[in-house]
């Protein structure tokens, strides 16, 4: 049994988290699996990118808060990895501000309490055969994504509160991945969520993080009542 204060687990991001609290969604799989030991809290705001996301975080996450997350798993990218629009007319943000900005949403993240952990999520491809036309592209995808994992271990070399997923090619592992783990070549279908809420559970049990926020470490809130079924009477 513990007391009325469940460790907090925030997803921020863009529509990749607002959108994952859908039926088969990787943020319902962790609220679900959490159930009873954390509590799951989605603050994702659909086309976003990490400019936007810097100029809330205060307000999102504030340093007053009378209980600070003891996890943050943080996404932006896809949108920062779009083209750019002549008249400025798009999410982009451009690399070295991208890299920037996700630094600093991380170290004030980490920042919150002595406890606070911050898990990033590289951006993933896109199915650009779903996407005709797109500001998009598999490729930016991928130098996007390099440049989050690259970030993240400069962190890590100072504090191991950091973590990050590969999910670019975490993705690609499914060998029909284009076709089974989109729904729109961008959002992903259930086939994906799996793939990430197992990613984030692995990298959340392999952590020697103190306290452990591993499924298998916490302790459920209020013992179960077990009553014996009986038949309704007529």
């Amino acid at each position: 049994m513990v007391g009325p204060t469940r460790p907090l687990i925030v997803l921020f991001g863009s529509s990749i988290v607002q959108y994952s609290f859908g039926h088969g969604g990787w943020g319902a799989t962790l609220a679900h699996f959490y159930s009873r030991q954390a509590d799951v809290v989605l603050r994702g705001y659909a086309g976003w990118n990490s400019r936007q996301a810097l100029q809330v975080l205060h307000t999102v996450s504030p340093k007053d808060a009378p209980v600070q997350p003891s996890l943050v798993i943080v996404y932006f990218g896809g949108n920062d990895s779009c083209r750019p629009h002549p008249y400025g007319l798009s999410p982009h943000v451009p690399l070295s501000e991208y890299k920037e900005n996700m630094r600093q949403i991380g170290l004030y993240i980490r920042s919150l309490s002595e406890t606070t952990r911050v898990v990033f999520l590289s951006c993933p491809p896109v199915s650009e055969k779903m996407l005709v036309g797109s500001a998009r592209t598999y490729e930016a995808c991928r130098v996007y994504s390099n440049t989050c994992i690259e970030m993240c271990n400069e962190l890590t070399r100072k504090d191991q509160s950091f973590k990050v997923i590969d999910l670019f090619n975490s993705i690609q592992k499914r060998q029909d991945w284009a076709d089974a783990c989109f729904v729109d070549g961008i959002h992903f279908s259930e086939a994906a969520s799996e793939i990430v809420a197992a990613e984030i559970l692995k990298v959340i049990g392999e952590s020697k993080w103190e306290p452990s926020l591993y499924l298998g470490d916490l302790p459920t809130e209020f013992e179960d009542v077990m009553y014996p079924i009986q038949p309704f009477e007529k």
